[in-house]
């Protein structure tokens, strides 16, 4: 008999189980932190600008929507993918989960979910932000990505590019935010580092 190959014999339900409880815990405990510190941490969909408002709750209807798709996922083991694409999911999500506690950790208490009506933040460009002006949700993204891999058909498919495309919406509703309320610094910000992953070339001034 020969013997399987290492991906065949990974319980893959307890390792998504794993990622997903990694990445909601960073989240909540993020949020009952600065809790503490008299910060209200969710404030998605609290700015009345339409086209704001819109985008947040779509993006939250996304990103909480899809939790009970990928559980259901697990629970009836709705997979098509073979288990080395599995395995390499798990990595990415793992990898998710790793960018995402590192943003939240460099942006310490001026991590925000949702554009914030009044809270005075400090534009933080170290750390993870001197190479991602997105590392959350650059997070975020791998870790749908990861869990897609994992357990890859129509219904966690169809939310994760839904989750991905108004996560990507809200970063542009943000970036508008930003320039206004840093001006001249963030647009610097912008011209030096790239929204997703990577350093952009500075161009040589005459």
């Amino acid at each position: 008999m020969i013997k399987s190959a290492f991906e065949n014999n990974l319980p893959f339900p307890w390792l998504t189980l794993a990622v997903l409880a990694l990445f909601y815990g960073i989240y909540f405990t993020k949020m009952l932190v600065q809790k503490k510190h008299g910060i209200r941490t969710h404030q998605i969909g609290r700015r009345k600008e339409k086209a704001l408002h819109t985008v947040e709750v779509l993006m939250s209807a996304a990103t909480f929507g899809i939790v009970p798709v990928q559980l259901a996922s697990v629970l009836f083991g709705l997979s098509c993918l073979p288990d080395s694409a599995r395995f390499t999911g798990f990595l990415l999500a793992l990898l998710g989960d790793g960018i995402f506690l590192a943003a939240v950790l460099f942006m310490k208490d001026s991590w925000r979910a949702g554009i914030p009506e009044s809270d005075k933040t400090a534009l933080v460009t170290g750390g993870g932000y001197a190479l991602s002006r997105n590392p959350a949700f650059l997070g975020f993204d791998f870790m749908y990505f990861g869990v897609l891999f994992m357990y890859c058909n129509p219904f966690t498919a169809f939310f994760t590019v839904f989750a991905v495309v108004m996560l990507h919406l809200q970063i542009l509703q943000e970036e508008k935010y930003m320039t206004a309320a840093f001006g001249e610094p963030y647009l610097e910000y912008k011209r030096t580092v790239s929204r997703y992953l990577g350093r952009k070339p500075q161009k040589k001034q005459r």
